[in-house]
């Protein structure tokens, strides 16, 4: 298909998420793909060997979306962090449930725009979403962004999150950003394909009074979904 900008090539396809109808997702031709004449990526820490992915569509994306689509549709608030493509918050969104995407790659308001477009979707909310030491500038000063683009802000009663657990966070400044959104009574969902952090982050959200249960993940592969080994990491408190 055309690409959204010249500088980088998509495509679109039908992606097939178990208990929900299918979804018409535009993303990136492939993980080649770069364009960053601003440098804005760049500032945000994101270098240009990790600058695809988040236009890529991902096994634990995908595991996340199907729990998603079988999820109740209440009135509470719900926040994905590190979205990418936003395949869960758009499963849920067109489900009806109350959804804010995040993430802090600078094209990923795009994508979502298109991707709500492509399925007749109404807009959907989206804030910018950093933490940890990328989140600050040199001096220490917090990386702006733009009014279009505002922060994450208010308390969610479900944060979810897909393979986010893919450096070292001796500082647990993920944990404290959860915390930081989470209500006092709320869930956290985290599918993680074993990167081996897993260890630390469940201590540092325990220091911000959850509790954890761990679900193996250990899928075949099926007509239209690859086999997947993981955990399902889900935390509560109140």
């Amino acid at each position: 298909m055309l690409p959204l900008h010249s500088g980088y090539l998509t495509k679109q396809e039908t992606i097939a998420v178990p208990g929900a109808d299918d979804l018409l997702i535009c993303s990136l031709l492939d993980k080649n793909q770069f364009y960053d004449p601003l440098d804005e990526a760049l500032n945000l820490g994101i270098s240009s060997a990790t600058w695809p992915l988040f236009g890529l569509l991902w096994p634990s994306g995908m595991q996340m979306a199907e729990r998603m689509a079988n999820r109740p549709v209440t009135a509470e608030r719900i926040l994905e962090i590190g979205c990418g493509l936003g395949l869960s918050s758009l499963v849920a969104h067109r489900r009806g449930a109350n959804v804010t995407a995040s993430d802090c790659h600078p094209l990923t308001r795009t994508f979502l725009d298109e991707n709500t477009r492509l399925n007749g979707l109404p807009p959907m909310a989206y804030r910018h979403g950093l933490w940890g030491t990328a989140a600050l500038r040199e001096d220490g000063s917090p990386v702006l962004t733009s009014a279009h683009d505002a922060g994450v802000s208010g308390l969610f009663d479900l944060i979810v999150g897909s393979d986010i657990l893919y450096e070292r966070d001796d500082e647990g400044t993920l944990a404290s950003f959860i915390h930081a959104h989470a209500a006092v009574a709320s869930e956290i969902w985290v599918v993680d394909p074993n990167r081996g952090n897993r260890s630390a982050f469940h201590k540092h959200m325990a220091r911000v009074g959850f509790s954890i249960q761990e679900q193996v993940l250990d899928q075949s592969a099926q007509e239209n979904l690859p086999a997947y080994k993981g955990r399902m990491l889900t935390y509560t408190r109140g």
